[in-house]
This record gives structure tokens, sequence and C-alpha cells, in this order.
């Protein structure tokens, strides 16, 4: 103890901070047996050794913290040593890091909203049915509470309640949405496989990139991402005009055909 006395003393108030493993999972918001189990999963680098005392720095503090904030985000503990692989090996974690969420950060931006049963009787009196509203979760729009239910969608739910003031049931409105959800799923899978077969190709690991290219995968896809909406959008919108052309030509047909009375 006294030889570490001496030892800072040394160097002097500027050196480098070290800890022990109580003191390090303590700074980290861990507990000492996390942070052995990171030990042993190779995600921190070994501390430096004084005797049988383990002597941990900075930069293992900066690792924890790191970790905690991949976890948040979602990501495994299996990615996450195959992030702090690639970057040992000379690549840049947070370029790694940026890449993997640019790939799977969201889409939507809606804002879940929360209905009473009070609220929920006005908009659909009789129509809320549990036939209806077992659909409305097989879907995954809808989690039911004690006091009402939440919906993922503010702008769904506010057109569902507006489609059925308009006359149109509730029943048909949830059918018409899991046709659209199979649609919109089909739409995705086509801009899905779009991104991993022509930007990502048989890209299987973090491992697998040269410096550099994780940054410029990410530049890509950022770009990417307000093209593939734009390109759906405008998809929705002309087969809009094509299906109601056909449909009002139809219904002028029939309206001709129909004999006239004299």
């Amino acid at each position: 103890m006294l030889s570490r006395v001496a030892e800072i003393e040394s160097t002097g108030s500027s050196a480098p901070r070290e800890y022990r493993v109580e003191e390090l999972a303590e700074a980290a918001g861990i507990t000492t047996r996390t942070l052995r189990f990171y030990r042993e999963r190779k995600l921190l680098p070994p501390p430096r050794k004084q005797g049988r005392i383990a002597w941990y720095g900075e930069e293992h503090l900066a690792r924890l913290r790191m970790i905690a904030e991949l976890l948040e985000r979602g990501h495994t503990l299996g990615g996450i040593s195959e992030l702090i692989g690639a970057g040992e090996s000379g690549r840049d974690v947070a370029e790694l890091i940026g890449l993997q969420a640019a790939i799977t950060e969201p889409w939507s931006d809606e804002t879940p909203v929360h209905l009473s049963w009070a609220d929920l009787a006005r908009a659909f009196g009789d129509q809320l049915s549990d036939a209806n509203t077992a659909e409305s979760i097989a879907q995954g729009y809808i989690t039911v509470q004690e006091d009402g239910i939440t919906h993922i969608s503010r702008r769904l739910m506010d057109a569902t309640v507006s489609l059925v003031a308009e006359g149109v049931p509730l029943a048909a409105v949830l059918a018409a949405s899991r046709r659209a959800q199979e649609y919109a799923d089909a739409v995705a899978e086509v801009f899905t496989a779009l991104i991993k077969d022509e930007l990502l190709g048989a890209l299987s690991c973090a491992a697998d990139l040269p410096p550099g290219e994780a940054a410029r995968l990410t530049e890509q896809i950022r770009r990417i991402r307000p093209l593939a909406r734009t390109v759906a959008d405008a998809q929705f919108a002309l087969a809009m005009d094509r299906r109601v052309h056909t449909e009002y030509d139809a219904l002028l047909s029939r309206h001709r055909e129909q004999p006239r009375e004299s």
C-alpha cells in the first residue's frame, strides 16, 4: 500500500486514476459480478497486475460506459463483442456503431395514444366488440389495460375513428387494415432486400468491413432511407389514380348498360 502511495506521489496529481475491481464497478454503476462476467467475455482488456492486485484504468471505465450505452440501444453482448473485436483489429468502433444505428433505427415516428373505455365507447359504440378488439390486438396495434387501450399510432387511431364516424363499420376498417399491413410488409421486404443485396452485399459481420467502409455505408444508407419513403408514397398515389379511374370507368359502363325507362 505504501509503495502504491509513493508511486502516485512521484507521478504527481495529474497521473491517470486507477481502480480496484470494486471501485471500477461502482464508478460504472454495475456489480463486481457483472464486471467479472465482462472480463470473461473478453469485453474488457486485461488489467494491470501488481502482485495479486488488478488495477483498472480510465480506458476500462470508458469501455464499460460504452457497453452500457450499447446495451441500452438494444445491442446484444455478442454483437458488442463483435464490434469491440473489429475495433481492436483497426476499425473505428464508433463507425461500426453508426452503421448498425443507420440500419436498425426506427423508420416510423408514430406517437402512441391512450384511450379510456369511455372514449372508445363514444367513438365506436356497440361496434366495440370482443371480436374487433381481438382483431386489433392480433394486428399488433393495441395493448389492453384495465382503464382502456394504448394504440401504437395516434394517426392510425384518429383515422380509424374518423372512418367509423363517416359510416364505415369498424370491422371493415380492421379488415382493410389487415390487408394494407400485408401489402406494407411486402413493400418493406422489397426495400430491405434492395439494401441488403445491393449495398451490404455478402456482409455477415462487422469484421468483414475494411477501415472506413462502415462510415461510407452509413452515409449511403441515410441518403437512401428518405428515397425509399418517397418511392413508396409516389407508387401508392399512382396506384390510387389507376384504381380510382378503373373503378369509375366501370361504374359509368354499368350505368350506360342499364335499360332506361320509357
